[in-house]
C-alpha cells in the first residue's frame, strides 16, 4: 500500500504527499519491497531536486525583475512640490 502510494506521488509529482509519505515510512521485511522502495525514493529525490531547482531558477528571475522594475522607476519625491 505504501510503496503504490509513494508511486502515485512520484507520478502526480506531490511534494507535499512524499513528505507524508517519508514520515510514515514503514519497516520493510521483505527484500523485494526494500529494492522496491528504494528506487522509487531515489526517482523521488531526483524529482526534489528538480524542484529545488526550478524554484531556484524562479526565484533568481523574480529578482532580476525586482531590480529591474526599481532601476526603471522614479525615485520618490520627499518634498511637497506646490508649482505645479
Amino acid at each position: 500500500m505504501w510503496l503504490n502510494s509513494l508511486k502515485i506521488a512520484i507520478i502526480e509529482k506531490n511534494p507535499e504527499a512524499l513528505e507524508q509519505l517519508l514520515k510514515e515510512m514503514p519497516s520493510f521485511t521483505n527484500l523485494e519491497d526494500m529494492k522496491s522502495a528504494q528506487a522509487l525514493l531515489k526517482e523521488a529525490n531526483k524529482f526534489m531536486l528538480e524542484l529545488k531547482s526550478a524554484t531556484s531558477a524562479s526565484m533568481s528571475q523574480m529578482k532580476k525583475n525586482i531590480d529591474f522594475l526599481n532601476a526603471t522607476s522614479m525615485p520618490p519625491s520627499n518634498k511637497l512640490d506646490i508649482k505645479s
